[in-house]
Order: C-alpha cells, then structure tokens, then sequence
C-alpha cells in the first residue's frame, strides 16, 4: 500500500502549501488558506492518481493537517484538479522550467 504524506513548503499567519509525496515521490500540490470558520483550499495531484487515492488524501488534509494547525472551522472546501505538471515559472527567469519527465505542452489547437 502506498505510503502518502504532506512536506511543508510555505506557512503564512493565513495558509500553508505543501507537496504531496508518495512513497517519497511528488505526486501534488496543496494550498491551504484559513478564514474564519472556513478553511479553503487547491489540491493538483498527477494524472495518475485514482479516485479512491484523492478521497485517501482528502480524509488526511480533514483529519490531519486542518486539525493539526488548530483553527476552529466550520466547513472544509478543497477543489481538486487533476493533471501533469508542466513546470514552474518564477520571477528571477520568466521561462517555464519544465519537468524533466514532460514532453512539450499539448498545442490549443487554436
């Protein structure tokens, strides 16, 4: 059984994101952001990922991560998008780095 977990990357006072690994190996992302009474987030995860998996990590960020920071809520809402990874854009080199396992992003056709 695979063994998923949450690595910490940002905490602000209002949110967290994380990388999501399974069995030490990125799968997602997850954003968090805490409002009063609400805590609300994104969650990416591969394409590969089947819906027993996403409901899996579902029930972790509900009964691990939202409890673990302590804010009192009322309702979790978490939309999950699911895909590949096409790399990461950052300020200091406007290129996309894509991911070493990629091809090129598919055309729009348009």
């Amino acid at each position: 059984m695979a063994q998923f977990y949450f690595e910490r990357e940002v905490r602000t006072p209002t949110g967290e994101c994380y990388t999501i690994l399974e069995d030490g190996k990125p799968i997602g992302r997850l954003d968090l952001h805490f409002v009063p009474g609400l805590v609300h987030g994104t969650m990416v995860v591969s394409e590969s990922q089947t819906q027993e998996t996403i409901q899996e990590l579902m029930s972790m960020v509900d009964e691990d991560l939202t409890d673990a920071v302590g804010i009192e809520r009322e309702d979790l809402v978490v939309h999950v998008h699911q895909g590949r990874d096409l790399g990461v854009f950052t300020h200091d080199n406007a290129t996309l780095h894509e991911g070493q396992d990629e091809g090129p992003p598919p055309s729009s056709g348009a």
